[in-house]
This record gives C-alpha cells, sequence and structure tokens, in this order.
C-alpha cells in the first residue's frame, strides 16, 4: 500500500518567496506557559519589535501571550525570503531571555510557527482587528488597549482614526486562524 502521509506530518509547509504582508503565530513548546510574567512578556514584545526593525519587517499589529503569539507585517525589499531568519533569531533570543529569567538554561521554549502570505486588503483588515483583539479573545482584558503586549493602544493612538474606526467594523467571525491556547 503506497505511503499517503502529508510531506510534512508536524509542521506546515512555510512557502516564503514573495514580498507583502505576512500574518504569524507560533506557540510556546507544547504549549506551555512559558512567559508567565510582565517581564518575561516585555523580554518577547522588545525583542520583536527590535528584532522585526533588524531584519527590516514593518510590523503593523502584534500580540504577545504566556504561550504564543500573532503578529502581522510587511516583508522588506519585496522578499519574504527574510521571514524565516527572522523568526529563527526572534526565537533564538527571546528562549535564552525567558530561560534565564527561569533559571531553566537550555530548555525548549519554541514549537513552531504558521504563516499566512496576506494577498486582499480585506485579509489584511480583518487579521489587522483580529491580532489587536487577540487580548479580549482570550478573555485577558475587556478593551484590547488595556493589555500591555498588543499592538491595539498604540494602533488606536497612531492611525487615522477613521482608518481605526473602519478596521473596528471589520468581521472576523469568520477567520480561520490557528488560536486554540487555553489562555
Amino acid at each position: 500500500m503506497p505511503d499517503t502521509s502529508p510531506p510534512w506530518p508536524h509542521a506546515p509547509p512555510h512557502w516564503i518567496l514573495q514580498g507583502g504582508t505576512y500574518f504569524v503565530t507560533a506557540a510556546t513548546y507544547h504549549r506551555q506557559r512559558l512567559f508567565d510574567s510582565p517581564e518575561k512578556l516585555d523580554v518577547v514584545t522588545g525583542i520583536l519589535i527590535d528584532t522585526a526593525r533588524e531584519f527590516g519587517w514593518q510590523l503593523r499589529s502584534w500580540a504577545v501571550f504566556a504561550n504564543h503569539y500573532h503578529w502581522l507585517a510587511d516583508s522588506p525589499a519585496g522578499s519574504g525570503e527574510s521571514l524565516r531568519i527572522w523568526l529563527t533569531e526572534l526565537h533564538r533570543r527571546t528562549a535564552i531571555e525567558a530561560n534565564q529569567l527561569s533559571g531553566t538554561i537550555g530548555r525548549r521554549v519554541w514549537m513552531n510557527f504558521r504563516d499566512t502570505h496576506i494577498t486582499h486588503q480585506t485579509s489584511y483588515l480583518a487579521r489587522l482587528r483580529y491580532v489587536n483583539e487577540n487580548p479580549v479573545k482570550h478573555r485577558l482584558v475587556e478593551q484590547a488597549r488595556d493589555y500591555k503586549w498588543c499592538s491595539a493602544a498604540w494602533f488606536e493612538t497612531n492611525a487615522p482614526k477613521a482608518f481605526v474606526e473602519s478596521v473596528r467594523r471589520f468581521k472576523i467571525d469568520r477567520l480561520r486562524i490557528w488560536d486554540d491556547f487555553d489562555e
């Protein structure tokens, strides 16, 4: 009988070739709540923002939690090829820092990531809203802007008011996003 198993049974394929906007979700190993303090969440958020800048990616929205994160970003210079290298560095640095803070040097921190190349404006706007409101979805705050480790407050402060209102009206109930993390 021929083998009919998928070629990547434990990880999604990453066809990161084109430039543009990407939506990324990553989870900790076995969905463990490894970033379980404000200090650790600060570390992940800070390193996410710093490494995005270092690799030339423009973050549009982000949300960091105890066992996963989501973000939406534009690739540099028309190519998404640096995404894997950026995420490797992001995960390396955050793992080292989290393990030092926890006193567990060498522990595996990250499992894998899922990426989606966004090609339609409606997909972009829906994911922008989804990421910004994800702390509310996980019942961490009543208003997303009150969650320190996401871009909602930044977005409300820096984006044009009419754009913020348009994004808020965007439907997100039909999005299929891997986000079952039991916060």
